[in-house]
């Protein structure tokens, strides 16, 4: 069975210390005005990823909770998550899933959705990790700046599916 490849779990969410030898990626992206509700069901139910090119979710993956595991697929590329925590407010709900066994890094990732007082919506996405298999160590500072990318990508997916769904 796959386990979580961190020990720190909930650590997108706690805002506290960094373990050593981890990164820290901090996007915050705007996906426009009235499109909070739209933004949070693209969200949970894996229309962001699924819109992203390259990334694949399988059919039938359940929404975002707690527990659910997922197997993201990118090209040929698998990588295992579980959901670990989800917070669901008046003005602010999301996730976060962190990384099982066979994932190419290892960490966690948080994508909230923060409605503002003037009716946007911004997708705040928070990672913690380092590379976790050889290949992904071997890209050093590159790996960064792709994930970055990937970051940039989602926002896209899920700033164009809160306007059109």
């Amino acid at each position: 069975m796959r386990e979580l490849t961190y020990s720190d779990v909930g650590m997108t969410a706690t805002g506290g210390p960094v373990p050593p030898g981890f990164h820290v990626l901090r996007v915050r992206a705007p996906l426009g005005p009235d499109t909070y509700d739209r933004a949070a069901e693209a969200l949970f139910g894996w229309g962001m990823h699924r819109a992203t090119p390259f990334m694949r979710v399988p059919a039938g993956t359940p929404h975002a909770a707690p527990g659910v595991r997922v197997p993201l697929r990118a090209g040929p590329l698998t990588m295992p998550c579980e959901v670990v925590w989800t917070v669901d407010e008046r003005h602010r709900t999301g996730f976060a899933y962190g990384t099982l066994t066979g994932h190419p890094e290892c960490g966690e990732e948080s994508f909230v959705l923060e409605r503002r007082p003037d009716r946007t919506t911004d997708l705040v996405i928070v990672a913690i990790s380092r590379p976790s298999a050889w290949y992904t160590r071997a890209l050093g500072p590159g790996g960064r700046l792709l994930q970055r990318a990937v970051a940039g990508r989602y926002a896209h997916s899920l700033r164009s599916a809160a306007r059109t769904t």
